[in-house]
């Protein structure tokens, strides 16, 4: 089974972007996120949960809150076929994966190897939106109209979370690791 480290937008970004997931799920007739935006920081094959929370809550527990820049343009990605804001990979957020990324490789743990540097996304909605409009790409551009300067350029990261792949949400929660503030 497929786990997933992510991490958590604050509850004020949150509220923020529902009227532009409410917009993109009216208009491209997508059902909205049951969860709140996330970045996918790693994907796991079938861990050691107990290891694997262990070696987490000791990786992360230096850092602190912090903010990510978001490309001001809204993708779709052909693999997972999820709505998303391209991450800007620089800074806190590219240390933390690359963090988390090589300690699990070296205590042996199924994950994929990340490229200098890793595409980041942060999820607004999964669904089959790229199968609908036949992308091609690796990623689309999906709504021009929101291509503006009054678009949010930062989200703060409040948490990591660590979920297992399931469509219940509230099983799919296993942990939860809280980051300090700054």
């Amino acid at each position: 089974m497929k786990y997933y480290l992510v991490a958590i937008c604050d509850n004020e970004f949150c509220k923020d972007i529902q009227p532009i997931q409410k917009s993109l799920s009216k208009k491209y007739k997508i059902s909205p996120s049951i969860y709140k935006p996330y970045i996918v920081l790693e994907t796991i094959d079938d861990p050691d949960v107990e290891k694997l929370d262990e070696i987490i809550t000791k990786l992360i527990s230096p850092y602190k809150k912090f903010k990510v820049e978001l490309n001001e343009l809204i993708y779709t990605t052909t693999p997972s076929r999820a709505v998303n804001f391209k991450i800007e990979s620089k800074g806190y957020i590219q240390r933390i994966n690359r963090s988390i990324n090589d300690l699990l490789l070296l205590h042996g743990f199924n994950v994929k190897i990340n490229p200098t540097p890793p595409s980041l996304y942060m999820c607004l909605s999964n669904n089959m939106i790229a199968q609908k409009y036949g992308v091609l790409k690796d990623y689309i551009i999906i709504d021009k109209s929101l291509e503006s300067k009054s678009m949010y350029t930062t989200a703060k990261i409040d948490r990591i979370e660590l979920w297992k792949s399931t469509n219940n949400k509230k099983e799919a929660l296993i942990k939860s690791y809280m980051l300090s503030n700054y």
